[in-house]
């Protein structure tokens, strides 16, 4: 099976929906064929021994988006974190299974320029079983489909086992992103981090998880739900 082919693990419940939308342009076909092999991530290769070696030049640290929608996110850490403007470079890696988004990915790291992100155009899960222990310094997994039906509702990916998953490759001290405009699934999403036990929560006030960090940039996501009347929750969690 060749680099970026998407797969579908049998053990695993699928949590997101459909793969692909509208027909891609000549332009973003081109990008499909020619950019994503030289970004993504080969899960059939044995694992590096320090995920820092995974990008070309080298970073000093690696963060991981899980779902990373229209790229909005990804882009800007990865631009924002990228050297001179930081003492530290950081790499990003992306996992999203929808091609439009990979898609946009590639749109901006060809005309941003950026040498600090790599790609898995699948479900993130198996990409977390294959990075080596401790090898994260943060991890985002912001605004996942809420699947907001009754019966849907198993197939969210924040849980007990995603987490137990990020905490194996989250270094100790390191930080978990998550966000939900869902209220529900922002109350279940805490449930989880105390059911699990890795991860210590760490807001002292309410502003802590209703107001968006600085270093948090808002997506068109995010503005959508501000219009239709849906307050965002914001968590920032310690890997204990």
């Amino acid at each position: 099976m060749s680099a970026g082919e998407p797969t579908e693990p049998p053990h695993l419940l699928r949590s997101f929906g459909r793969r692909r939308g509208r027909k891609l342009s000549p332009r973003q076909d081109t990008l499909m064929r020619d950019l994503l092999p030289k970004l993504c991530l080969d899960l059939q290769k044995p694992p590096p021994d320090d995920a820092t070696h995974l990008f070309s030049p080298p970073v000093d640290r690696v963060w991981l988006e899980i779902g990373f929608g229209g790229a909005e996110h990804l882009l800007w850490q990865a631009k924002t974190h990228a050297r001179p403007q930081h003492d530290q470079a950081t790499g990003l890696i992306g996992a999203e299974p929808f091609e439009e988004g990979v898609v946009k990915a590639l749109h901006g790291v060809e005309t941003l320029g950026l040498s600090n992100v790599r790609l898995h155009p699948d479900d993130a899960r198996p990409l977390l079983d294959w990075l080596p222990p401790g090898s994260l310094d943060r991890a985002f997994v912001l605004f996942p489909d809420p699947w907001p039906k009754k019966r849907h509702a198993k197939r969210r990916l924040v849980s007990p086992a995603l987490l137990t998953a990020l905490a194996r490759v989250i270094r100790p001290g390191g930080e978990l992103r998550l966000a939900t405009d869902i209220a529900p699934y922002a109350l279940e999403m805490l449930l989880a981090i105390r059911r699990e036990g890795s991860f210590r929560w760490i807001a002292t006030c309410a502003a802590d998880w209703r107001e968006r960090p600085a270093d948090w940039p808002e997506t068109r996501y995010e503005q959508k739900a501000g219009r239709e009347g849906r307050t965002a929750n914001y968590f920032r969690f310690t890997r204990r």
